[in-house]
């Protein structure tokens, strides 16, 4: 089931482009991408964040199982000839050519992190540099109505994931908090994480 398949055409508001904003911030505070690397995002959705990094490499891969966030996608980015669209799960994705790899918002989303990140150690180059930005830990509500995997990650476990699939850690910081009215007049906080890590 394509969980966004109702909400494509409009996932562009001001909110969620802030947010891609925050996160792209935070990562080049980390990473300085190289204009050879060859990068690839997992979870790419409509392109917020992927697009915004595409000039500082030589190319990337979008990954995304959501068909209708990758048709907003390909609209966005006709007749550019360093962009390759991966409709599928990151697992699929077979090549050891990947210097870069990212994501943002979209780990939660995920069942087995364990087993993707082993099949991202698989297909990215040695020295290869990993970024994951997320929720840490959270009640439930961030996604109240929409069950996901995940309620945000415990940054210690998933560094443990990290490291046990052939990464390095080399920082985990808080970057952003979002709020969010759940409850009418009760105003709920999320911090957001960002990950950075070194294949092995």
């Amino acid at each position: 089931m394509d969980y966004f398949i109702n909400r494509a055409t409009n996932w562009d508001t001001p909110r969620r482009i802030s947010m891609a904003n925050h996160f792209v911030n935070a990562l080049l505070e980390h990473v300085e991408p190289k204009s050879h690397w060859k990068g690839m995002e997992i979870g790419a959705g409509t392109g917020l964040v992927g697009l915004q990094l595409l000039q500082k490499v030589r190319s990337m891969v979008l990954v995304d199982t959501s068909v209708k966030m990758l048709d907003v996608l390909k609209k966005k980015i006709k007749g550019v000839k360093n962009v390759e669209i991966v409709s599928s799960e990151v697992t699929d994705y077979q090549v050891r050519d990947i210097d870069f790899v990212f994501s943002n918002m979209s780990f939660h989303h995920i069942e087995d992190i364990p087993a993707t990140l082993e099949h991202v150690y698989k297909i990215t180059q040695p020295n290869a540099v990993m970024v994951i930005g997320d929720l840490r830990s959270e009640d439930g509500s961030f996604h109240q109505f929409d069950p996901v995997p995940h309620r945000g990650f415990d940054t210690d476990e998933l560094s443990e994931w990290v490291e046990n699939a052939g990464f390095s850690v080399k920082s985990v910081n808080t970057y952003n908090v979002l709020k969010r009215e759940r409850m009418q007049g009760k105003i709920s906080e999320y911090e957001q994480f960002i990950l950075v890590a070194e294949r092995k």
